[in-house]
């Protein structure tokens, strides 16, 4: 288990590699890559604020709760916390098992919880000046699906 908060960007590319180095138990690796939305009118910068310490153990639990549902070998969760240009990541999750199945389901699973119930705060800046940003309906419906 990996779990990092960090105001650098990630490369996708190396963190994989790392992830699946010497790795001849994995049969699936799933990853998502999160980025940060701008049209270039609406969001010209977005701002995660966070609570160190508290961050990375919800963080964990979240990851805890996804190897109970499912059979992994392995998982990684890196997000950035700071200000950020649209088109930088946000967000990268990656899991690793046996079977594509349990990465694939686990992988979705943890970023619809990662949405939801991991503390960080969301402030969008935009030409009307700055707004912070509630969590969507949306996010907590598809955290929903999962139960608790």
């Amino acid at each position: 288990m990996a779990v990092r908060v960090q105001e650098a960007d990630f490369d996708v590319g190396t963190e994989f590699n790392r992830f699946t180095q010497g790795r001849v138990d994995l049969g699936g690796v799933a990853l998502f890559v999160g980025l940060v939305r701008g049209d270039g009118q609406s969001v010209s910068a977005m701002t995660l604020e966070h609570y160190p310490g508290m961050t990375e153990r919800q963080l964990e639990a979240i990851e805890a709760e996804a190897r109970k549902r499912w059979k992994l070998d392995d998982a990684l969760i890196v997000h950035r916390a700071g200000r950020m240009l649209p088109g930088e990541r946000i967000v990268l999750v990656m899991t690793g098992s046996a079977h594509r199945k349990d990465s694939l389901e686990a992988c979705h699973f943890l970023i619809d919880w990662l949405k939801t119930k991991a503390p960080f705060w969301k402030f969008e800046e935009g030409p009307l000046g700055g707004k912070w940003v509630d969590a969507k309906e949306t996010d907590d419906a598809a955290a929903k699906r999962w139960g608790e």
